[in-house]
């Protein structure tokens, strides 16, 4: 059994389509109002080193959805590896609490706290991997395409942490991956690989969309690289996500994790085209950890 939920490439394909399948079934029990309360006095702790939206109202409604608990917990309440010691944190709450949320900066700090809290530890975001958001995404396709195998998703913008688990989740699903960005601003080749033979990489925007089923964008700046902005803005001016560059791909869905910056990545015309998507590809940010919060809390684990 698998405790913990750190990387999208940390699991089978069978364990990933596991997930997305339950995920599925659970929001229509839950839409339906007939999703059982499994984690009733269960706690969950939740370390914010980064400010969040989505992370954080969708691991705390989960928990309330399944009868339990969540307890917020900024850097200034814990000083986590500051204050006190990362692996003293996880051992603290891992006797405390059932599972521990970690949106942080480092991720050695979401292995360390893996490594030694007793309880299931989940990454909810770190600056390698975000694979919440990559399940949520492919949850998504899913639902608005069928079985993902042979289908090609099309990234447009930087190699970075939501990237790397798109990238991995498509190889374990059988999925083609094309990252389109600026040289400079690949993927790893490690990271790439794990896309599987299929992966490509190019600096042509209009290449990488051609054929894709999914076209996805992110911001171009990433909380911490504000120092960065205008050089990053400069760089990445041909790789928006708009009319012109969608009619290579005329039926596919577009997608975003959000916060979008209009006029960026993406312009206001195209984000309010696909705003369907992008919004329930949001609110399956719920659904797929409250499904993930019930098989690792309340089933301790992943087979």
């Amino acid at each position: 059994m698998q405790k913990d939920f750190v990387t999208v490439g940390g699991f089978t394909s069978k364990q990933l389509r596991f997930l997305i399948g339950r995920a599925i079934a659970e929001k229509k029990l839950f839409l339906h109002g007939t999703l059982p309360p499994t984690l009733e006095r269960k706690t969950l702790a939740m370390i914010f080193e980064k400010p969040s939206l989505r992370t954080r109202v969708s691991f705390e409604a989960a928990m309330t959805h399944l009868g339990g608990h969540a307890i917020c917990l900024s850097q200034g309440d814990i000083g986590l590896g500051k204050r006190e010691a990362v692996q003293d944190i996880a051992r603290v709450l891992g006797r405390m609490c059932n599972g521990i949320v970690a949106r942080t900066f480092s991720h050695a700090t979401v292995e360390r706290l893996a490594r030694h809290a007793p309880v299931a530890v989940i990454n909810a975001l770190s600056d390698w991997s975000h694979p919440c958001q990559a399940m949520a995404d492919l949850m998504t396709a899913t639902e608005r395409l069928g079985d993902l195998a042979g289908r090609k998703l099309a990234f447009i913008g930087d190699g970075n942490n939501v990237a790397r688990s798109l990238a991995a989740g498509c190889g374990k699903l059988g999925m083609r991956f094309a990252l389109a960005c600026p040289p400079g601003y690949e993927l790893d080749e490690a990271s790439l690989a794990a896309a599987g033979a299929g992966a490509a990489v190019t600096h042509d925007a209009a290449a990488a969309v051609d054929g894709a089923d999914v076209v996805y964008t992110d911001t171009w700046v990433s909380m911490g690289q504000e120092h960065e902005r205008q050089q990053r803005l400069r760089d990445f001016a041909g790789f928006q996500i708009n009319a012109g560059l969608l009619a290579a791909a005329p039926h596919a869905i577009v997608m975003h994790c959000l916060p979008a910056y209009r006029g960026c990545e993406i312009t206001e015309e195209a984000f309010e085209a696909h705003a369907g998507t992008i919004f329930e590809e949001a609110e399956n940010r719920l659904h797929f950890q409250r499904s993930l919060l019930n098989v690792l809390i309340g089933e301790g684990g992943i087979a």
